[in-house]
């Protein structure tokens, strides 16, 4: 997964906090108090999650067509050493083995993606249907069903049709609102009688960011200070339009809930006594969760879009702002169209205030006039993006609270990557941490009256991560790729995460510090396993290439 890597500022950052009333959300209130012992409601889901192309793997196999991350990926000097998701997990192939291990973890949910191309090979419903991918995702849903864990299914996980990309121009061409909705349409005809949770899109933020802005993901076009808003533009247009299409077709038959899973780095004020910072702060989250919340719950772009946009559209001289106009007729249609909101949270940032001279270019990052910043002392295990900064995961979830009228939550990506190194460790001490620290702050969410029904791990499995490849590993489970098997190996985190569960949260202290004694104790026979398993790979290879056997002297892991 790749946010913004660009910004890489370290500053040590200190700050006096004060806390204050107010009606509204308070951005000079931020409590970072003590670990909170306590349980979750009952009736609370847990599980964990993925998406088609990042797991699956037979990217050519059963009728597939071509997706646009098939194509992006197979260009040279794309991914990080040239990495493609051909194979990956090779979930198509290892379904069942998966939801073993989440029975055993006893999951009430997992999250999953329906790969368009899969379904319609051409994007298009007209030109043909592929049975055999609507056998897979029959045959994942009800083994899934079978063993009591509830499907949440992701209707666009970036892996648009390659067909519609090069035909139409893909997100930029408003002709993908009726397509999307062709395909989401046949989704809940084939799954809906089982399926009861649908999100339209996964982070549309990326997809219009880094698909059409930077160029770091697919279809990696580089359409600077337009290409961004007018994908966006259609991708909530195309979300109001399917989630009509099963509000007036199937829910009063199917019952279900359709929703869209936004990704949303808080942004904290480095000062919260400039009103300068606050705002920033505000403008940040705007601009990256508000862009696509704002429509879905209130009908239109927040007002700081609107007028930022615009006003350094006119100072470059263009007649019309560069972020496109809702119709009233299409914002009465857009707004509402949201069940359940679903939220994906990962770190968080210090924003100040910067002008950037609209002379300097278009582009989505400087229409915000703010900067990034980091504090050293976060702890960064993995992603260079990625800082462990539990409090602002509470601060998002009571923004959302406050903005957009306390709706029904979701949390569904929250975790943490780790760099692959040379020798492995499955004692992933620091992924325990950040799932203590970032889910107790969602409990203290609750207590604050957030309307959080559930959370989804990200990931069960290592897999794919985009533009980085397989050079960062974010699962439950560690996924041995050098393997054409492709076996699965619990990571300490599957026991501390398994113990969450059960307890449904953190019944006390005591009880709490074993756990994290208790998971590292079962990595070690892991790591056995794996170091036993590179071992006899390794040595298989050499007897294929006529070398002879070489016993190690001891084992590295």
């Amino acid at each position: 997964m790749s946010l913004q890597r660009m910004l890489k500022l370290h500053y040590v950052l200190v700050l006096v906090l004060c806390v204050s009333a107010s009606e509204d959300f308070d951005w000079t209130k931020n409590e970072r108090g003590s670990f909170y012992y306590g349980t979750f409601p009952t009736g609370f889901s847990w599980g964990a999650g993925g998406s088609a192309y990042q797991t699956e793997g037979a990217w050519d196999k059963d009728g597939k067509g071509m997706s646009i991350w098939d194509v992006f990926a197979h260009k040279k000097g794309k991914i990080f050493l040239n990495d493609t998701a051909d194979h990956s997990c090779e979930g198509y192939y290892k379904f069942k083995d998966d939801i073993t291990l989440m029975k055993d973890m006893k999951f009430n949910h997992y999250r999953f993606s329906i790969s368009w191309p899969r379904i319609f090979p051409n994007g298009i419903k007209a030109d043909h249907i592929n049975e055999k991918g609507i056998k897979y995702y029959d045959d994942l849903i009800n083994m899934l069903l079978d063993n009591n864990i509830t499907p949440i299914v992701t209707l666009y996980h970036w892996d648009l049709p390659q067909v519609l990309q090069e035909k139409y121009g893909g997100w930029q061409n408003v002709s993908m609102v009726n397509y999307f909705n062709d395909f989401a349409n046949l989704c809940f005809e084939r799954f809906g009688d089982r399926v009861k949770y649908w999100i339209t899109f996964n982070n549309p933020w990326s997809s219009a960011v880094e698909g059409y802005e930077t160029g770091e993901h697919a279809p990696g076009l580089k359409m600077r200070g337009t290409g961004a808003y007018k994908a966006a533009h259609h991708i909530i247009k195309a979300h109001a339009k399917v989630w009509h299409t099963y509000d007036t077709q199937w829910r009063s038959k199917q019952k279900g809930l359709v929703g869209i899973s936004l990704l949303a780095d808080w942004g904290e004020p480095v000062d919260i006594t400039n009103q300068r910072d606050i705002e920033a702060a505000e403008r940040y989250v705007q601009f990256y969760m508000g862009w696509f919340a704002t429509p879905i719950f209130n009908g239109d772009y927040p007002q700081v879009m609107k007028d930022y946009i615009g006003r350094k559209s006119a100072q470059q001289g263009l007649g019309t702002s560069r972020l496109p106009v809702f119709s009233s007729q299409e914002k009465s249609y857009i707004k509402g169209t949201c069940d359940f909101l679903g939220i994906g949270h990962f770190t968080t940032r210090y924003i100040t205030q910067k002008n950037y001279p609209s002379g300097r270019g278009n582009s989505y990052f400087t229409d915000r006039d703010l900067v990034e910043l980091v504090d050293p002392r976060w702890p960064d295990p993995g992603s260079e993006w990625l800082y462990s900064v539990p409090w602002g995961f509470r601060r998002l979830l009571n923004f959302v609270k406050t903005q957009y009228g306390n709706p029904m939550i979701y949390v569904t990506e929250n975790g943490v990557s780790e760099k692959v190194q040379r020798c492995t460790d499955l004692c992933d001490d620091w992924r325990m941490q950040y799932f203590k620290d970032y889910i107790n702050e969602m409990l203290k969410a609750l207590k604050d009256g957030v309307n959080v029904k559930g959370y989804t791990a990200w990931s069960l499995l290592d897999k794919f991560e985009w533009d980085e490849g397989f050079s960062e590993r974010f699962g439950l489970f560690y996924v041995d790729f050098l393997n054409k098997n492709k076996p699965r190996y619990p990571k300490a985190s599957v026991q501390y995460y398994k113990r969450i569960i059960s307890s449904n949260g953190f019944p006390n202290q005591r009880e709490v510090e074993s756990w994290r004694r208790k998971a590292t104790e079962t990595c070690s026979s892991s790591n056995q396993l794996l170091a036993a398993a590179r071992r006899k790979s390794q040595q298989d290879n050499k007897e294929q290439a006529g070398m002879p056997k070489v016993w190690p002297v001891h084992d590295e892991v």
